[in-house]
């Protein structure tokens, strides 16, 4: 008997997700290491210099001790990147196309995910649990972190302080703490920078481990071991940077702040320094 082909289900073509999904996930990886990952070294390297940033100042200021050098090499910084870096637009520009697309597709990647780190206590599920987790408290804190701190949504910070690269430290302190002395308020943004950023670490780092096995970069068992090493060190090393940044910033007075820029204002501009 012949089959009744005009009965049969259309044939469903692929979508032109599936069909490039491979590409897809390479590039989300990618744009999670270049230029986002990337950005979040130099950003967290910048920010914690309020800690080390006085061992940098190469014999200027020799009356400072190390906090008053901190703030004044990070306000150094701040300026040189706002006022001498070619092409800063641009530079933005991608970094926001990046974080956009990285964003984006990994809400969609995690959707199709199911979480079952309650059925499965093993390492590698609770990563991919947290790696989700971060993710979408990482979207959040930067888009809070940028509405503050660059749009200027004043309404949105504890005190209203408006952060101004001229005033790079003293204002950050201030939309840190709340105002001069730490308030209720400025106690849970403080917070909640601390929370943000070391996800964000964490979401950095695991991403990478896991964008080598998405390359085959890494495809034996000891060949991932290894990488984890390396991932785990850089991972310490930015951890301890984020803390020292939220913390130092936190705990850092915005009128000493203001009085170490004022201080750094009358003194020549040096380019990298």
């Amino acid at each position: 008997m012949t089959p009744d082909l005009s009965a049969a289900a259309p044939i469903q073509r692929p979508s032109l997700f599936e069909r490039h999904y491979f590409l897809l996930r390479r590039l989300h990886s990618l744009t999670g290491i270049v230029p986002i990952g990337v950005f979040l070294i130099a950003h967290l390297t910048t920010n914690s210099a309020v800690a080390w940033g006085r061992f940098g100042l190469r014999g200027e200021f020799p009356d400072m001790g190390v906090r008053d050098g901190g703030v004044a090499y990070f306000w150094r910084e701040v300026l040189w990147i706002n006022q001498q870096v070619p092409h800063l637009i641009l530079i933005e520009v991608v970094l926001w196309l990046s974080i956009a697309y990285h964003s984006v597709l990994g809400v969609y990647f995690a959707a199709q995910g199911r979480c079952n780190a309650h059925q499965y206590r093993y390492q590698d599920n609770w990563r991919y649990t947290l790696q989700r987790v971060s993710g979408y408290v990482g979207i959040l804190f930067i888009f809070y972190h940028v509405a503050t701190l660059r749009w200027g949504w004043t309404w949105l910070v504890p005190g209203g302080a408006s952060w101004d690269h001229q005033r790079s430290a003293s204002t950050l302190a201030a939309a840190l703490r709340g105002g001069e002395n730490f308030t209720a308020a400025g106690l849970a943004v403080s917070l909640f920078y601390f929370i943000g950023v070391s996800l964000l670490v964490f979401h950095f780092v695991n991403g990478l481990w896991t964008a080598a096995i998405t390359w085959g970069i890494t495809v034996s068992a000891g060949a991932q071991r290894q990488w984890g090493y390396i991932c785990a060190a850089l991972g310490t090393g930015l951890m301890l940077a984020a803390w020292a940044s939220v913390i130092g910033f936190a705990t850092l007075s915005p009128a000493q702040a203001a009085r170490v820029e004022d201080t750094a204002r009358g003194q020549p501009f040096k380019v990298g320094m």
